[in-house]
Formats: structure tokens, sequence, C-alpha cells
């Protein structure tokens, strides 16, 4: 039988009352949170075998791993609770020899394919970090903006711990991380910015233009599906074609066929969210991340909508780095907590796990 998670919800009961031989649970990370109805469901289905296939193990937290090891294979890693205090916050904390511990035993359990390994033809991936510099009037409300947020996040750590405090760093971050993309997604009220005000907007434009000159094709991703309203809207005045896809796309195959198969559409615009998997889109060799968040494994997978089998060009991959901002600070912050996780499975997890005072200081530092 071939299902949806959101069928596997909801004919839970159904489900349960087969004897299968094997389930197979494919893009696994959904039932990644432990304590979600998916997860439940899943792991109450009745099978001699399972087996979970996914390409990120492990997104923002240890505990996610736990839980596909929960359908997989109950009990090896213990309670969630033992789990939390015993490995996951020992490794967020840097401790390497339970990171070795963890990864010796669920090694056997793993089979890893990457990449290099099933597709040793592939064509080359060129990364790049690009710094843009803020304009003039975004540089101003971002360091207004700083200081804001600076003086009550650093107050909410010192009275509750980091810990306590990631809803409020995180929406703090949020903000910044706005301004330095475009002033206008922070929709301030008496306030009149226009696609000038953007820095990277005008970077990007610059790179669509040089792609299409050199007939490239382009796949833009961003978090934010109003900045993609914002980037659409600039293509429309550059008289540039584009197809576009958030979470609200009710044809996304379609559209997926036309760009591969229409090269007079030259650029496709995704929310990341929304077109991170599941997609082919062989027909771009050039991918620009808008707005870089500190998870790489979802950027990677993004990328990988343009890199993979199937794939004749090499694949430029641009990411856009606001100057003298937050986006400096998390590459930093990312590359620093990168290590840990990839002890336990070659993978990368979420910077933000593991915080310590001195990394928020220094992320809400000028």
């Amino acid at each position: 039988m071939i299902t949806s998670y959101a069928l596997l919800r909801r004919d839970e009961e159904l489900l349960q009352g087969l004897d299968l031989r094997y389930v197979i649970l494919d893009e696994a990370q959904h039932i990644k949170n432990p304590m979600s109805q998916t997860a439940r469901s899943a792991k109450k289905l009745s099978s001699e075998r399972r087996l979970a296939l996914t390409g990120t193990p492990i997104e923002n937290r240890l505990s996610e791993l736990w839980s596909i090891f929960d359908f997989v294979s109950p009990g090896l890693l213990g309670t969630l609770k033992t789990f939390e205090e015993r490995i996951a916050r020992p490794i967020d904390r840097g401790d390497m020899d339970t990171a070795q511990r963890l990864r010796a035993t669920i090694k056997p359990f793993i089979m890893r394919r990457l990449k290099r390994d099933v597709a040793a033809d592939l064509p080359d991936k060129i990364e790049q970090e690009m710094i843009v510099p803020l304009a003039e009037e975004q540089a101003k409300l971002y360091k207004q903006i700083l200081g804001q947020v600076r003086k009550s996040v650093l107050s909410e750590v010192e009275k509750k711990g980091v810990s306590k405090a990631q809803i409020q760093i995180l929406a703090a971050l949020t903000r910044l991380r706005q301004v330095a993309c475009d002033p206008r997604l922070m929709k301030l009220p008496d306030t009149n910015f226009d696609a000038d005000d953007s820095g990277k907007l005008g970077a990007l434009r610059e790179i669509i233009d040089e792609a299409l000159d050199g007939g490239h094709r382009v796949l833009v991703f961003s978090q934010f599906v109003q900045m993609l309203n914002h980037i659409r809207a600039a293509l429309d005045t550059d008289g540039v074609q584009y197809e576009y896809l958030d979470g609200s796309t009710k044809d996304r195959i379609e559209r997926v066929d036309r760009f591969n198969e229409d090269e007079s559409v030259p650029v496709f615009l995704i929310s990341l969210k929304a077109g991170g998997t599941g997609l082919n889109l062989t027909g771009a060799d050039t991918v620009v991340h808008f707005d870089p968040w500190w998870n790489p494994a979802v950027e990677d997978q993004a990328t990988d909508r343009a890199h993979r089998i199937g794939q004749t060009k090499n694949v430029n991959v641009y990411k856009l780095i606001a100057a003298g901002t937050v986006e400096e600070k998390i590459l930093e912050l990312s590359a620093k907590k990168r290590e840990l996780v990839s002890n336990v499975l070659s993978t990368e997890g979420s910077p933000l796990k593991g915080l310590t005072k001195a990394d928020v200081e220094n992320l809400f530092s000028e």
C-alpha cells in the first residue's frame, strides 16, 4: 500500500489493523518531531521490518534522530528524556566522547549513500558566498533595529538563560534578517522604502542579468514568501520571464515541467520550505540562496533540485550575505557548530542548539 503522511494520520485505525511485512518511510524527516501525530501514527503500525529513508536525519536537533530511531528500532537509544539528558545536551555542549559513542551505537543501522558514490560523473558544484553591502537607508534601519533588539534579548538571556530565551532570540534574529534582505519586509508604518533600498535585491538582479547573457537558467530560493513577491515585481520591471512556487501553489508539477521544458523561462522563484525537496529542476545550472539560514543540510537539499542525476552542466551556487549584519555572524556560528553533529552522522545541524551567552552577545553586537 502506498499512502501519504496526511492519510496516515487520518487512516490510523485502518492501517493499524493490517499485518504488514515491511513499512518504509520515505522522506522520514516527517516524523522528526516525536510528539507529532504523524510520528505517533507511524510508530503504531504493525510490521515485521521497518526502513526509514531521508536525506536530512538531523535538521535542527538530535531529538529528531531519536524519533527516527524510535520508529526503526524502538528502545535502541532509550527514552527521549534519557536521550536528551545523557546524549543530546552533552553533545550540544561540545562533548566529543558522547558524540563518538552515539555514532558507534547507530552506525550498524545506517546505510549512507553519498552523491559522489551514486553519481560519480555528476558535474561540479561551485559554491560562492557573495558579501553584499547594505543600501544607505537600509544600513541606517539595520543599526536602529539592532539597537532595539539587542537590549531586550540580552535582558531576557540575563533573566532566563540562553535555553529559555530561544523564542526571543529567534524573533529578534528574524527581524534583523528581514532588514538585511529588504527593509520592506518589516512593514514599518510611515516609511517609504523601495527596491533600491535592498542591497541584495540589486545584487540578485545583476546575477540574473549576467546569467541570462551567458545562456544560464536560475533557481532563486528564499524563506520569506514576501521577499519572493518583491523579487517578482523586480523581474517584472526588468522584463524577465519566471516561474513561481510557494506553499500556496496548487499546480507544482505543471510549473516544474514548464520550467524544465521551456527555455524561454529562465528563472524559477521558489520558497525554501515548499520547494526544498521533491523537485527535479535540472533545467537550471545556477542556484541563488537569497537569505541563507543556519542549516546547511536544508540549503544543500534545495541546491540539489538542480545538482542531481540528469544534470549535464556545472552548477554555480551563490549565497547572498548582507555585509556587517547578523548573516555574516550566522556563517561564523555555522562553521563553529557544524563539527559537532558532523561527528555523529556526518551531517549538519542548527547552530542555534548549544548557543552560549557569548554566542548571543556576538550575534547581536555591532
